[in-house]
């Protein structure tokens, strides 16, 4: 049996203040890190690039911890959970009186972090018609709040996200050019968990300590074939699977030693060459069949992924995901 030791996670206490929650010590996330340290005083504009799942939040807010910004807000918007009529008011803010239901004037988040960092997540997402507007503001930092002419300045520092090809997407023009050159002054690769595979002991010490703590129970270690079962699994949902899949192993131990669940089978075997829209395509499948194929309300797949219940069905539809085509696919 393999026991769960002391958090030491390869880093010096300096580093793991910097970097607090971002575990592992393989030399992929190693040179992830060393990126953030070179960008994160710079205010340059950061593109964090990496599957569904990686930890790109984790990122942006180790671009933001290493900054001058440091103790300024960090504000995030997931640009793919905002229906795009609300977008540019979640952005921008409005006035009273801007659209039906605008009742009081509100700030957007580019007001809100003023003087520190904005995390745009799902970039990828933002429509085309408001995609000049963001452009604008990323290049000149000025903006006006919807129903109102007053320009507005913001000093924001801006780290962006996503698991789709922006490159391919501006070639098909479903996204800026100039607004992608904007946005990729510093591009940072995560890792998907399979590329740093040595960092998932201590991932899944640091989600048993998680869930024990949580769950007023004791763990204390894992057998040998069960870690290395671990390690031999794909992981498509890459960090964000990993803990879902030990939080159900810890409620379902009942003594000192994590028994786990049976591994996702129905999905194919991970391939290395794989695409991002491949990644997306399992993540969302692998989703889908944990929560019996139900898209929307609190326990569907939509909320599981972290969607809208509109934004994953457009997903699906573009991914041609049903579940009929799956049953059919894995049928024994």
């Amino acid at each position: 049996m393999e026991a769960f030791g002391t958090s030491d996670f390869g880093r010096n206490e300096t580093e793991s203040r910097r970097f607090q929650q971002i575990i592992g010590n393989s030399p992929a996330l190693q040179s992830v890190l060393e990126q953030v340290e070179l960008v994160g005083p710079t205010d340059s504009t950061v593109l964090v690039l990496g599957e569904t799942g990686t930890g790109k939040e984790l990122i942006a807010r180790a671009v933001h911890n290493v900054s001058s910004r440091c103790g300024r807000p960090f504000i995030k918007l997931n640009c793919a959970a905002i229906p795009s009529g609300l977008l540019e008011s979640e952005l921008f803010g409005h006035e009273k009186g801007a659209f039906t239901g605008a009742i009081t004037q509100r700030i957007g988040r580019f007001e809100a972090a003023h003087g520190g960092t904005l995390f745009l997540d799902e970039i990828g997402d933002v429509p085309l018609n408001l995609q000049s507007k963001l452009l604008r503001v990323l290049q000149e930092g000025e903006f006006e709040r919807l129903g109102s002419t007053y320009t507005r300045r913001g000093d924001v520092r801006i780290v962006a996200a996503t698991n789709q090809d922006l490159a391919g997407l501006a070639a098909k023009k479903l996204f800026r050019m100039d607004l992608y050159y904007r946005l990729n002054v510093f591009p940072i690769a995560l890792p998907p968990l399979r590329g740093r595979r040595d960092d998932i002991p201590l991932l899944v010490r640091h989600f048993v300590d998680t869930c024990c703590a949580r769950m007023s129970k004791e763990i204390r270690g894992i057998s040998k074939e069960a870690m290395e079962s671990l390690m031999r699994y794909s992981w498509p949902g890459n960090i964000r699977e990993l803990q879902n899949f030990i939080e159900r192993a810890v409620i379902l131990t009942a003594g000192k030693t994590l028994q786990l669940p049976p591994l996702p089978s129905l999905l194919p075997s991970w391939k290395e060459a794989a695409t991002i829209e491949d990644a997306e395509r399992y993540h969302i499948l692998q989703a889908l069949e944990e929560c019996n194929w139900v898209v929307g309300g609190k326990y569907g797949a939509a909320a599981r992924l972290g969607l809208a219940r509109t934004t994953l069905t457009s997903k699906m539809q573009k991914r041609g995901i049903s579940r009929e085509k799956a049953q059919s696919r894995f049928a024994v």
